[in-house]
């Protein structure tokens, strides 16, 4: 069992902060490692918070930044946090209600097949169009607006479905909002920590129930090796995106949904 840990946590961490969506691709190394049913899904969902751990390690003065003060400017302080509970909202909302049908209708390979291709034209889409778009884009974190941020976290929404990918929706989502494509990426970072820490909480407390005594070593493994492997992930999109598009990932997505849609024929 710790061989299929080190596995997804391997997929995890690579995945989490890659635009090419880590549930959709831990959904489909779980079925062709024969690791699926609840416990394995609770499974896939307590391992992204190992990304967590990544993004803290990556950003540790953005974070410093955000204790509260009496006043903050940029992205820091009450403003800071503000900005991110407002990104964070409408994905806590609509995944509580819709918790019990995501998991019990979307964790396929199927809907994750869908999930990529869509997520890859939307990618292809807002490449084209930021590309024509001419206006000085948002050049930092710090100039963040509030109405930025809330259409983020509309953006982050799509993710719920398996497939759509967090860190493409938000990265997408922050271009078409007008943030330079390197700038919209690193708040995706930062955007991840308290959506995937709720979700993994919540999720947890849903499916105690279901784990045991003996799962605890087999879950922290999984969540130290995702958190590794997911700050070397942070560090090359980082730099890749500074001189690159988002096409290639859109083209990869696009292969490996086309490769899922033919063995399930």
């Amino acid at each position: 069992m710790f061989l299929i840990a080190t596995l997804l946590g391997i997929v995890e961490g690579l995945t989490e902060f890659i635009p090419v969506s880590s549930t959709g691709h831990l959904i489909l190394a779980g079925h062709l490692l024969g690791f699926i049913g609840p416990r394995a899904e609770t499974f896939e969902i307590f391992i992204q918070a190992g990304a967590i751990l990544a993004v803290l390690g990556a950003f540790p003065a953005r974070f410093r930044a955000l204790v509260p003060a009496a006043s903050g400017k940029g992205f820091a302080g009450w403003r800071g946090l503000g900005l991110l509970a407002l990104t964070s909202a409408p994905g806590l909302i609509l995944g509580k209600l819709a918790h019990h049908a995501i998991k019990e209708r979307l964790f396929h390979p199927l809907t994750v097949a869908l999930g990529l291709a869509a997520g890859a034209v939307l990618m292809l889409a807002a490449e084209f169009f930021v590309a024509r778009d001419k206006r000085q884009a948002t050049a930092s974190i710090d100039a963040l607006s509030w109405r930025q941020a809330l259409g983020i976290g509309c953006f982050q929404c799509l993710a719920l479905w398996p497939g759509m990918s967090r860190s493409s929706s938000t990265i997408v989502g922050g271009m078409l909002l007008g943030l330079q494509r390197g700038v919209a990426a690193e708040y995706s970072f930062l955007a991840a920590v308290p959506i995937i820490l709720a979700a993994t909480v919540y999720d947890l407390y849903k499916s105690w129930h279901i784990l045991a005594a003996s799962d605890l070593g087999f879950f922290a493994w999984g969540f130290l090796v995702s958190g590794i492997v997911a700050w070397a992930s942070i560090r090359f999109l980082l730099r890749f995106l500074a001189s690159h598009s988002l096409a290639s990932f859109a083209w990869y997505r696009l292969a490996v949904a086309a490769a899922v849609f033919l063995l399930l024929r």
